[in-house]
């Protein structure tokens, strides 16, 4: 994995990456159902976004410090809008460089990590910030093994894109289970590893891109112009809707692969 090259993920847009909400916050629900915290301390959401998930952790640990932690004016403009400052401490910062104020009882990060390259000093650097006891709590797309990913590779490699997105950087492809636990176990125990392959229903005129361009194709769409974006975004359809076949009913199935680090710091 190597290190994305700064300013190429773009403006991220809070109302597009919410269409699909509840979708979305299965993964994390799903992470949020298996922990459990044994000391004190604060809770933080790296990568926040619109603060939605936030919320459920709030919801789960009324009582305890939440600080969230977002680098998108944007979303976190939004998470103020919607959950204003009711027991939540909304903060602008970037994940590679973030420090606890103290060591937390849990680091929690859903969908984000992906974006940042450097994992194998990342992981150890995160769960370094967690009190002997507490939990790193971590989802990440394995985009790699999806069909949407393979879709925008597809265009963005296609004699129309090749030369105009030479040098934009898309997200990163997560490491294999066992690169993370060999990361963790120095430094946690137990260390729960998982993956998940959840076929998400959808229905609309190009669902997919739907999906996709409040997260994946941010980084593509912030390099062109508005004439650009709506020949990429075409072009994308079409390599979608060839990807992704309509069911009987005309719904399309998406798919999505996740994996799950879950470690309790020594």
């Amino acid at each position: 994995m190597t290190t994305k090259p700064a300013g190429t993920i773009g403006t991220w847009d809070p109302q597009q990456y919410l269409r699909y909400a509840a979708y979305r916050a299965r993964p994390a629900e799903d992470l949020m159902s298996r922990l459990a915290l044994d000391v004190p301390g604060a809770i933080y959401d790296l990568g926040c976004g619109p603060g939605n998930l936030t919320r459920l952790l709030q919801q789960k640990w009324p009582d305890r410090r939440i600080i969230a932690v977002d680098s998108s004016p944007d979303m976190l403009a939004e998470a103020r809008k919607t959950y204003g400052e009711s027991g939540i401490e909304w903060r602008a910062g970037d994940i590679a460089q973030w420090k606890a104020d103290a060591p937390a009882a849990m680091v929690f990060t859903n969908a984000a990590l992906h974006w940042l390259g450097d994992h194998d000093t990342l992981i150890p650097h995160l769960m370094r910030q967690v009190a002997p006891g507490g939990v790193l709590a971590v989802q990440m797309p394995d985009t790699a093994r999806s069909g949407y990913t393979r879709c925008i590779v597809d265009v963005k490699a296609s004699p129309r894109w090749k030369e105009r997105l030479a040098g934009v950087a898309l997200h990163m492809d997560p490491h294999p289970a066992a690169f993370y636990y060999d990361l963790l176990s120095p430094l946690a125990e137990p260390v729960d590893i998982w993956q998940t392959e959840y076929r998400h229903v959808l229905s609309g005129e190009h669902p997919v891109t739907a999906w996709i361009r409040s997260t994946g194709l941010v980084p593509i769409l912030s390099a062109l112009n508005e004439s650009e974006q709506a020949a990429f975004i075409a072009d994308y359809n079409a390599a979608a809707a060839a990807a992704y076949p309509r069911q009987a009913d005309g719904h399309v199935l998406f798919d999505m692969h996740r994996i799950f680090l879950l470690a309790k710091r020594k």
